[in-house]
C-alpha cells in the first residue's frame, strides 16, 4: 500500500518507467541521429499493429544500419520491406517502407536532417505536434508519443502529458494535470513517469504493482 503520491510516482518511474525509445534500442539524446530514430519509432507505432512488432521492426532498421535519415536514403524499398518483415511488421511493410523513404527526404529538405531545427521553428509543444504531423504516417497520436518521449531531452516540452498519460494517472490515483504530475518527480523523470502511466492506462493495476 502506497499512500503518498510522490512515493507512488517514484515507484512507477522505478519499476515501469522505461522509455519506449529504450525498448526500441534508442539511446535518446538531443542529437540528430537519435531524434530521427525516435521519429521512425513513432511512425512504426502509429500503424494498427502491436507495439512489440513496431519496436522489433525499429531494432531491425537500426541493425540494417539505417539509424540516420542519410543512411536510410541509401537503402532500397525492397531492403526496407525485408527489414520490416524480419521485425514482424508484415501487414504494413509495403506502405511503411514507402513512408520511411518519403520522411527521410522530407527531414532533409525541410530541416537538414535535424529535428532540433523543427523544434526551434515550431517553438511550442503544440507547434511541434503540428509540424510532426506533416510527416507521412504520423498523426495526432504519433505526435503525442514523440512529445511524451522527447521531453526527456527537450526541457522546453516539459511537462507533457497527453490523454493516455492522464488516463493512467486517474487509474493510479495520481493528479490528472501535467503540472501537478511533474511536481511529484524530478523534472528529468517526467518522461519516464509518462511512460509508466501509459502502461497503467493500457493494462491497469496488476499483481506486480498494487495501486490501491
Amino acid at each position: 500500500m502506497i499512500d503518498d503520491a510522490a512515493g507512488l510516482a517514484a515507484r512507477l518511474v522505478r519499476e515501469h518507467g522505461t522509455l519506449f525509445a529504450t525498448e526500441a534500442g534508442i539511446e535518446l539524446t538531443d542529437e540528430p541521429q537519435p531524434l530521427w530514430q525516435l521519429l521512425v519509432m513513432v511512425q512504426l507505432l502509429s500503424a494498427r499493429i502491436s507495439s512489440d512488432a513496431a519496436l522489433a521492426a525499429a531494432r531491425e532498421l537500426w541493425a540494417a544500419g539505417w539509424s540516420s535519415p542519410r543512411a536510410l536514403r541509401g537503402s532500397t524499398w525492397n531492403q526496407r520491406v525485408a527489414a520490416l518483415g524480419r521485425g514482424g511488421y508484415r501487414r504494413y511493410d509495403f506502405s511503411t517502407a514507402t513512408r520511411l523513404g518519403a520522411n527521410a527526404d522530407m527531414i532533409d529538405s525541410r530541416w537538414g536532417d535535424d529535428l532540433r531545427r523543427l523544434r526551434d521553428e515550431a517553438a511550442t509543444p503544440a507547434g511541434i505536434s503540428k509540424q510532426l504531423q506533416a510527416f507521412d504516417g504520423i498523426g495526432p497520436v504519433g505526435a503525442s508519443i514523440f512529445l511524451r518521449e522527447v521531453q526527456s531531452v527537450w526541457p522546453s516540452v516539459r511537462p507533457y502529458a497527453d490523454k493516455l498519460v492522464l488516463k493512467g494517472a486517474a487509474t493510479a490515483g495520481l493528479p490528472t494535470n501535467a503540472d501537478r504530475l511533474a511536481a511529484l518527480v524530478p523534472s528529468e523523470d517526467m518522461a519516464r513517469l509518462a511512460a509508466a502511466l501509459v502502461r497503467v492506462a493500457r493494462h491497469g493495476p496488476t499483481s506486480s504493482l498494487d495501486l490501491s
